[in-house]
């Protein structure tokens, strides 16, 4: 929500600075996210001033350029160039001095400087409307008034405005501040607890009055569950044009286009109090008669967008005596709305159903400012002054005369809340024992009238509009936001507990796997569990059918929970690498989640995501390219700090991974990785190779706590290595060498490497050649060349009679 920090002046005044007031409203739960600057003019017409032309000659070099001295105020006349038809002497014109920056529509800018165009000097720029940003033409100059002073800043002219805009965070229970005078009223009761005492000042209505009763419009409400008041007044005589400059300047400083007087005028209203408002073109109220009411479901209708749209029986509308102007609250029709031919309206102000407007909203996948104000609930209490003030701004900027009586269906006054608040439990709720007066008064600058008073406590009315305090937790959190959490203070004694949990705990191993992948150069992301239900149709081995269907989604690509980490994780490394971060290493620890026929399921993974180059180039090393082995060292690393070293590797290729490997103990699967097919980069945009990894935490946590640490003496004798070139079929993998070496000696080979592989030029077609390391060591003595001499002979052997292998 966009607060204008001179409209908020006009319902307080106060010479609080931008940064006070943020640093207030955050305090009273009104988060400013941030502060914006906003000029009527870009550029604020800065350098800008009025000159006088005093001789305008033909340029000697040039047919279409005119040589120009111009008075600005200065000690000397500068000579200007000009190439304006339209330049004379005697003129007041706006001049752009030498420093002066100019801004184009499309946002570019320019500096005016000394120059010399074709030959002669020129001092600065005599300006057209579009170059300053205060029309359209530029046909020539712009001329000004002629009894303006001769160096007048042209933003005093103009009356330039300068403004600062709130960006509020709004939380959905603040129906009560969504406009200025919302803002204003909490603003009111934080100033006053800093002791500063300012008068909330609203608009008055005192001056509307009907000026004659020669368009009636009578208004039926059929369904008063979903409509529970509703007013409305017919204005005549009205000339619809542009709106005056204040009032755009109003609206462009939080964001809305000026579109005309009449729509300008209910945004302001809707702006300033809260309160939506629409205006019907009288001329299309067939029957002069305006029908509330739900229409049989699946009759159609076209809304202002020029989309046809299918309603329940459930969607309130407003008709005519024929047929449906308007989605109530909600979207105006195509052919009810304001347009220039208009000269008479029918001004509508009411309260709507809140649950009614927001499932019609989310229906018709509408969102607009009525909706949303609508659907959180608006103050009842307000709609005809509300309805009183847009028709007394309508006649300001737009003429006419009141015609009508002002309609309002309210058969059932929407009441005041009545709570009852206790001292007792409102300290036990701060943890701090706040003054009764201070209470009372922080209260009472909340609207919130104290009708008795008890040694106990209080017994409360709270205003209609602030439907989020309606217990005694409500009333003390209203307390407590405006005192200020700041001011309570905090306790000097420390109360802890020691629990005696496992290490094995899931948050703990989250940690500790965290750690290890932060200090190789990952970095933690955090994706959004509900994501888009076409991302099923990338893999066969999701079923739609699984799917958790939000049963109130923002939007259809946010309408279920994931069966996959693997396309929010996508959704991340596309946009890190739309904005130039091609090189990822991401880590994620999230759920997925699953309907089994009606049995619904979360698990938990940990999602690796790496793409580009491992590290950075520089002086003295090159760039690396992340590559599969170097995925499986990052996967084998984590899974050996868990303990879980002892897992069979096999491989894998699906519609997810081009090629991969799974690593299993028994018949669990703790992880799989590879490289993710090419087809669903491309579906995300992404042209580079990315790798994933999917561990099961699920079973890693219960294979985890089985593992024990064992610790042992570090050996006094020294290792030994030796190497082995095998040439061997192309289809023997490193494994199947490990396996076999292992069995062959279980007690003296402590490792095996493999340090090269070679395939190609000299070698028979088929073959490979594997270059191996072997370790061996013995933990009690210093091995002999004769021993190793035979554990290699050994080794050599199995490997030819297993493997056909050939020493090289």
């Amino acid at each position: 929500m966009k607060i204008s920090y001179n409209w908020l002046k006009q319902f307080i005044k106060t010479t609080w600075s931008t940064d006070q007031i943020s640093e207030l409203l955050t305090d009273l739960g009104l988060e400013v996210e941030g502060v914006t600057s906003f000029q009527s003019v870009k550029g604020g017409l800065e350098g800008i001033v009025v000159g006088e032309v005093l001789t305008c000659v033909q340029h000697p070099n040039a047919d279409r350029l005119k040589v120009t001295t111009v008075n600005v105020g200065l000690e000397n006349p500068l000579q200007i160039v000009c190439g304006a038809p339209n330049v004379a002497a005697g003129q007041k014109v706006p001049v752009a001095i030498i420093g002066t920056t100019l801004y184009s529509e499309e946002g570019e800018t320019w500096t005016i400087k000394k120059g010399k165009i074709r030959g002669e000097a020129s001092h600065g720029m005599i300006c057209a409307e579009d170059e300053l940003g205060l029309g359209e033409s530029h046909d020539g100059i712009m001329v000004l008034d002629s009894k303006l002073k001769i160096g007048t800043l042209l933003a005093d002219v103009f009356k330039v405005e300068n403004d600062h805009v709130f960006e509020i965070g709004l939380t959905p229970n603040r129906a009560d501040a969504m406009s200025h005078l919302g803002t204003a009223r909490d603003l009111k009761a934080g100033l006053l607890q800093k002791e500063v005492n300012v008068e909330l000042i609203t608009p008055s209505v005192s001056a509307f009055h009907v000026d004659n009763r020669t368009l009636r419009i009578d208004v039926e409400v059929k369904n008063k569950d979903l409509a529970p008041r509703y007013c409305g007044v017919t204005i005549s005589g009205i000339k619809v044009e542009a709106s005056p400059s204040w009032l755009q300047n109003r609206l462009k400083a939080i964001g809305l286009t000026p579109k005309n007087n009449i729509v300008d005028a209910t945004n302001y209203v809707l702006h300033e109090l809260g309160q939506p408002l629409h205006a019907f073109d009288a001329a299309k109220i067939t029957g002069n008669r305006i029908v509330v009411k739900t229409l049989p479901k699946g009759t159609m209708f076209t809304t202002l967008d020029e989309v046809e749209r299918e309603l329940q029986e459930d969607d309130l509308m407003i008709c005519n005596a024929e047929k449906p102007m308007c989605i109530a609250g909600v979207f105006g029709g195509i052919d009810s709305g304001v347009t220039e031919a208009t000269t008479s309206i029918f001004l509508e102000s009411a309260y709507f159903n809140p649950v009614s407007i927001r499932k019609t909203a989310k229906r018709h996948n509408l969102n607009t400012d009525a909706s949303f104000r609508f659907e959180r609930g608006i103050d009842p209490n307000i709609t005809e002054y509300a309805l009183k003030r847009a028709a007394l701004l309508i006649q300001e900027i737009a003429g006419g005369e009141i015609t009508s009586d002002v309609s309002d269906f309210y058969p059932n006054k929407i009441e005041d809340f009545q709570v009852r608040l206790s001292f007792e439990n409102a300290k036990k709720l701060i943890g701090e024992e706040i003054p009764r007066e201070v209470i009372k008064q922080i209260l009472m600058s909340l609207d919130i009238k104290i009708n008795n008073v008890t040694e106990t406590g209080l017994g409360l009315t709270v205003p209609a509009y602030r439907n989020d305090v309606q217990r005694e937790a409500d009333i003390i959190e209203e307390v407590l936001r405006v005192y200020g959490y700041n001011n309570i203070k905090t306790t000097e004694k420390l109360n802890a507990s020691i629990s005696n949990t496992s290490r094995f705990e899931d948050y703990k191993l989250q940690n500790v796997i965290g750690n290890q992948l932060v200090s190789q150069g990952f970095f933690e992301t955090l994706s959004n569990s509900l994501t888009s239900p076409d991302y099923i149709k990338l893999s066969e081995q999701l079923n739609g059918g699984n799917n958790v269907e939000m049963l109130n989604p923002l939007s259809n690509d946010l309408s279920v929970l994931r069966q996959s980490v693997l396309f929010s994780g996508l959704e991340n490394v596309s946009h890190n690498i739309n904005r130039k971060r091609n090189d990822l290493k991401l880590f994620e620890f999230g759920k997925t989640y699953h309907d089994y026929s009606g049995k619904r399921e979360e698990f938990k993974h940990l999602s690796l995501f790496v793409t580009g180059n491992r590290n950075n180039e520089r002086w003295n090393s090159i760039a690396k390219p992340s590559d599969f082995f170097f995925l499986k060292g990052t996967v084998s690393s984590v899974l050996e700090r868990l303990g879980l070293s002892h897992y069979k590797a096999s491989p894998i290729k699906n519609d997810v991974f081009s090629e991969g490997v799974v690593f299993s103990l028994g018949k669990k699967q703790l992880v799989e990785f590879g490289l993710v097919k090419k087809s669903i980069l491309k579906y995300f945009g992404i042209s580079q190779d990315v790798l994933f990894a999917d561990f099961n935490w699920d079973n890693i946590i219960v294979l985890a706590k089985h593992q024990s640490i064992k610790f042992k003496n570090i050996p006094k004798y020294p290792e030994v290595k030796r190497d082995f070139a095998l040439l061997l079929n192309d289809k023997i993998t490193f494994e199947d060498i490990d396996i076999i070496a292992n069995k062959t000696e279980k007690q003296l080979l402590k490792d095996v490497n493999l340090f090269d592989v070679y395939q190609g030029k000299n070698l028979p077609a088929g073959k490979k050649s594997y270059a191996v390391s072997f370790t061996l060591q013995d933990e009690n003595k210093t091995l002999t060349d004769k021993q190793i001499e035979k554990i290699m002979k050994k080794l050599q052997s199995n490997f030819e009679k297993e493997l056909g292998a050939e020493l090289r």
